[in-house]
C-alpha cells in the first residue's frame, strides 16, 4: 500500500464551492470509452496488470470457510501457471492486490494465506456494509474486530444520509472515527454513487472523506441498483487529482460491482492512464473490486497464448 493519507481538518468552503459541470463530465467519460485499447502483446500485459489490481471479492450470505480458502488459492494464482509460463511470467508473483470478505470470514482468509506463506492482504467490508445504518457504535465495533482479525485492509461504507442532507461536518468526523479505529490499516471508504443523486454530491462527499484520512475512495458497495459507473469515475478522480493538488497527498481509487469482462477492466485502466497518469497505475493507487471479472481476464490470456478460447473445465473456478 502507499503511504497513509493522514487527512486534513475539514475545509467546508472548499466543499460548499463545487460545482460539477455534468455535460463536460458525460462527454469527458464517452471521450475514454472510444479510445482504441492496446492489442495482441500489449493487451495481455494490460490484462495482467488489471489481474494484479483487483480485490478479489466474496461477499455472499452462503460465504462458507471453504469457498473463502478457494478465493484465497485463487487469489495466489489468479493465472494458470503454464499460461505464465508461455508468456515468460511465471517467476513475476503474480497476485490479486487482495482478497475481501465480510469481517466475520476474515479469520479464515488470514489462516488460509498464512497456511501457503502468502502476503497477499485481507480486506474486509465493515461499518454496517452494504447500507451504512446500523448504529454508530456497532460500525466501529465492527472495524475493529475486522482488524483484530487480522484485515490489512477495511472497506468502509458512508452514512448516506449525512451525504443527502448535506451534513459534511457530521459526515467527516465519522469517516474520522473510523480512520482511528482502523488503526495501522488501510482505509477505503465506499460512497455508493448510485445513492448520492447528483455529480456534485458525488465530489462532494469524495473531497470530505478525503480530508478525513480515507487512502481510498470506492465507487459502490457492489448491492445498489446502479454501481461503478465511467462519468462518476470522472468526478471522483478529479476529486483525487485536486486533492492532490492542494496536499501533495495520493489518495487511491476503486471502482466496484458489475465490472465483469476483460474489456471494462482495460477501459478503467485507461481511465486511471489518462486522468491521473501512470504513478496511479499500480495496485497501491488503484483497485478493482471484482468477482467474476478475474475469471474473464484469465479467458482472454488462455486465448492470447493458445489462439482458442477454453472450455468451461479448462480454467479453474475463480
Amino acid at each position: 500500500m502507499a503511504d497513509r493519507n493522514p487527512g486534513m481538518d475539514l475545509d467546508l468552503e472548499w466543499v460548499s464551492g463545487v460545482r460539477v459541470n455534468t455535460q463536460a463530465v458525460l462527454k469527458r467519460a464517452q471521450q475514454v470509452q472510444g479510445r482504441k485499447v492496446a492489442k495482441k502483446e500489449w493487451q495481455a500485459a494490460w490484462l495482467l496488470k488489471a489481474a494484479t489490481c483487483i480485490d478479489l471479492t466474496t461477499l455472499s450470505g452462503d460465504d462458507t470457510p471453504s469457498n473463502v480458502h478457494r478465493l484465497c488459492m485463487k487469489a495466489m494464482q489468479p493465472i494458470r501457471y503454464d499460461l505464465l509460463q508461455s508468456m515468460g511470467m511465471h517467476d513475476k508473483d503474480i497476485t490479486t492486490a487482495a482478497v475481501c470478505v465480510y469481517p466475520s470470514r476474515v479469520a479464515d482468509a488470514v489462516k488460509s494465506l498464512k497456511a501457503a506463506n502468502s502476503c497477499i492482504p485481507v480486506a474486509s467490508v465493515a461499518t454496517g456494509f452494504p447500507a451504512g445504518q446500523t448504529p454508530l457504535k456497532t460500525r466501529l465495533e465492527e472495524v475493529r474486530m475486522a482488524v483484530e482479525d487480522g484485515a490489512t485492509e477495511i472497506d468502509i461504507v458512508i452514512n448516506r444520509t449525512l451525504a443527502l442532507t448535506g451534513q459534511w461536518a457530521g459526515l467527516y468526523e465519522e469517516i474520522r472515527q473510523f480512520r482511528e479505529a482502523c488503526g495501522d490499516a488501510h482505509m477505503k471508504t465506499i460512497l455508493a454513487v448510485g445513492e448520492l443523486g447528483t455529480f456534485t454530491n458525488v465530489y462532494k462527499a469524495s473531497l470530505v472523506s478525503m480530508m478525513a484520512g480515507s487512502d481510498f475512495i470506492k465507487t459502490s458497495t457492489g448491492k445498489e441498483s446502479v454501481n461503478a459507473t465511467y462519468p462518476v469515475a470522472i468526478v471522483m478522480v478529479r476529486a483525487i487529482r485536486d486533492y492532490y493538488r492542494k496536499t501533495d497527498h495520493k489518495v487511491g481509487f476503486k471502482p466496484a460491482g458489475g465490472i465483469r469482462t476483460a474489456q471494462e477492466a482495460l477501459v478503467w485502466l485507461v481511465l486511471m492512464k489518462v486522468e491521473l497518469g501512470d504513478q496511479w497505475l499500480t495496485p497501491h493507487l488503484f483497485r478493482l473490486g471484482a468477482s467474476s471479472l478475474l475469471g474473464d481476464i484469465e479467458r482472454q490470456i488462455y486465448h492470447y497464448v493458445t489462439g482458442r478460447y477454453p472450455a468451461y473445465h479448462e480454467l479453474p473456478m475463480a
